[in-house]
């Protein structure tokens, strides 16, 4: 039965209320925050759970002996499925979905690619996993499809003063055919960073926050030039997570600096510091925004 209306209507705001809630949350606390909303809002479960980016994790392929990482999709139930060995663990039932030949091949290669990516701009901590899949409304694989691709890193606390730290990048495109070898990659990234500081002289300082960013390129298969669906989109790939990070370092940390600098000036110069990081800022976010 549908819903009347205003039942309907309700149902929205709530949901609204509760994503901007969620966005406000800084990443090191939104497990337990989205617990919270979850428990007083028992009917908004599904939706929340479905549009709330959370902190990756990892899981052991005990075929493989290898670690993989986890999300919504390589999950069917309880049960998620590794890139290694494409098995499920725990061991799922008889019906558990599992890529095509055509996309699983595609989904080995990209692995053993973005697992060297992985070493080289991450190094050691890190975790990473790729997972292709059919879509919606595509009768042809080769045609249309999609694609997640992960790397979930965690910073060793070897510093006496950094209590925990972690760094999750997801990459999600979808990638749909326009005309002969030409294809739309559209690309959806995600990145979750966080800092966890604590000594006895600074107390507690939770240094975290969440991009997200989108872009569409339309590009073709040549074996001429060499490239191909992964090409294409490790390419796309890299360049999103170089802007990322510029951003990140321009914004995060780089203007935590001068506000900290900032507090420490005489009334005048500190009014004068405070409106040109304000003007600063607001030319990152455009900057951030194109």
């Amino acid at each position: 039965a549908v819903p009347p209306p205003k039942m309907a209507d309700e149902e929205s705001k709530k949901l609204t209320a509760a994503l901007n809630v969620m966005r406000r949350m800084a990443p090191s606390t939104i497990e337990n925050s989205l617990a919270g909303l979850c428990e007083l809002t028992p009917n908004l479960t599904d939706d929340l759970l479905n549009n709330v980016d959370q902190p990756l994790k990892v899981e052991m392929d005990e075929a493989a002996q290898k670690k993989f990482i986890t999300c919504d999709y390589n999950r069917d139930g309880d049960s998620f499925r590794s890139p290694w060995s494409n098995k499920y663990f725990p061991e799922a039932d008889s019906e558990a979905l599992y890529p095509s030949k055509y996309l699983r091949q595609l989904e080995v290669d990209a692995n053993a690619i973005f697992d060297v990516y992985r070493k080289l701009y991450f190094e050691g901590g890190s975790y990473s996993s790729v997972y292709f899949f059919s879509i919606e409304g595509s009768s042809d694989e080769k045609k249309g499809f999609g694609a997640c691709w992960l790397i979930h890193k965690d910073v060793d606390s070897t510093e006496e003063d950094l209590k925990k730290g972690w760094w999750d990048s997801t990459h999600v495109f979808q990638v749909s055919h326009v005309k002969g070898e030409t294809y739309e990659y559209k690309l959806t990234s995600t990145v979750m960073i966080s800092m966890v500081m604590e000594d006895s002289k600074l107390g507690s300082c939770d240094l975290s926050g969440s991009m997200n960013k989108q872009k569409s390129e339309t590009l073709t298969l040549s074996k001429t030039k060499g490239t191909n669906h992964l090409v294409n989109m490790g390419t796309m790939i890299e360049k999103m997570d170089d802007r990322i990070r510029a951003i990140i370092m321009e914004i995060y940390f780089s203007k935590t600096r001068q506000i900290v600098d900032g507090m420490r000036l005489t009334s005048g110069a500190r009014n004068r510091q405070m409106d040109k990081i304000a003007a600063s800022l607001k030319d990152a976010l455009k900057q951030s925004k194109k």
